[in-house]
């Protein structure tokens, strides 16, 4: 490679220094531009990370025109993770690195993948933890078989299906070795006016899939126990304990749990670095675009299932959000009005929560 790799950021708030840090610890890649709505978002970052003020811009799409991008970044909040690709994709970079949730709808992630095909870019969703050691670590016990014939895998969410929901389901998929997922069940509570970061979500969830070879993922959201990144996988022989810091293993080889920790390792680093071997055609990226629209999918179901009431097959026919279906057609009518933003502290400028004194 003759120079390195020029990418554009869309996108100045928290995930946007965590997605250039990442481009920072890999040597083929340069931040060079910078798009954000908000002047002062854009100075805070450009100090940052040393770009020129020529190079920022208050409209994303003007950053697309100029700057000649090899990488994207989307960085934006979920609403926009979508127009904001597809309008990269139009300007054929080599790649475009979104975000999670990849979408707000089904619809959106197939809109996504069709712009991106159309122009021959290259989609990964920023499901990062696919790079933690943990997890990897529990995907390759669980593929050479220490824990027997994976049966079960437990999580406990919070903050609304599409937000860190989104990374549990991503989990189960990757701990398992990307199994399809073939039908889902599952229900929803929503009886505030709920908005996680401006679009609807529910107040609390509960959701169960069954994977192709049998093993079935539950996930409770904001339900018993306290959220975290991870799970616990149950097999025929064993059991494997999950978490963002370490695994722990239990199987018939042993009398005690073997406590695997982390390497602690920078996992947007290895996301970018992964990105390039991408683009270089030397490995395919584990956050591809496919796995990013699965696990969409699957939070789709969970609510096509509370609307329809029934066990949801997949493919999924309904490529709106069916929770918004519902909200629009009164069939979760709110008991406790006023409409409250979990998120709302990020908007820029803004640190105050309601519980603050």
């Amino acid at each position: 490679m003759a120079s390195k790799y020029r990418v554009g950021i869309i996108g100045c708030g928290g995930i946007a220094r965590a997605h250039a840090g990442g481009y920072q610890g890999v040597d083929e890649t340069e931040i060079v531009a910078l798009a954000d709505p908000i002047q002062a978002a854009l100075d805070s970052f450009s100090n940052s990370y040393g770009v020129s003020k020529d190079n920022c811009y208050l409209d994303p799409r003007e950053m697309l025109d100029n700057e000649n991008l090899d990488i994207v970044s989307v960085a934006t909040w979920h609403k926009l993770h979508a127009p904001m690709t597809i309008a990269a994709c139009a300007r054929s970079p080599k790649a475009v690195l979104c975000e999670k949730p990849m979408g707000v709808s089904l619809g959106e992630c197939d809109d996504m993948l069709i712009a991106a095909r159309r122009n021959n870019v290259k989609i990964v969703i920023g499901h990062q933890r696919r790079f933690n050691s943990a997890w990897t670590d529990a995907r390759n016990l669980i593929a050479d078989g220490a824990i027997g014939e994976p049966r079960q895998i437990v999580c406990h969410g919070g903050q609304g299906l599409l937000n860190d929901c989104s990374h549990l389901f991503d989990m189960m998929r990757y701990v398992l070795g990307d199994p399809n997922p073939e039908w889902v069940i599952g229900n929803v509570e929503r009886k505030t006016e709920r908005y996680e970061r401006d679009i609807q979500i529910e107040d609390r969830s509960a959701g169960i899939v069954g994977f192709e070879g049998g093993c079935i993922g539950m996930l409770m959201q904001e339900i018993g126990r306290p959220n975290y990144q991870g799970g616990i996988v149950y097999g025929t022989d064993g059991i494997a304990d999950v978490t963002e810091g370490r695994v722990r293993l239990l199987n018939n080889k042993s009398t005690d749990w073997e406590e695997r920790p982390s390497d602690g390792m920078n996992q947007h680093v290895a996301q970018a670095k992964e990105l390039v071997e991408w683009i270089e055609d030397t490995t395919e990226h584990r956050g591809a675009a496919i796995h990013g629209r699965a696990a969409v999918e699957i939070i789709m179901a969970i609510y096509e299932s509370a609307r329809m009431h029934e066990v949801v097959q997949l493919p999924l026919r309904t490529h709106a959000n069916p929770l918004d279906l519902m909200i629009g057609n009164g069939d979760l009518p709110v008991e406790r009005p006023g409409r409250y933003d979990i998120r709302a502290f990020l908007l820029h400028g803004e640190s105050m929560k309601p519980n603050e004194e």
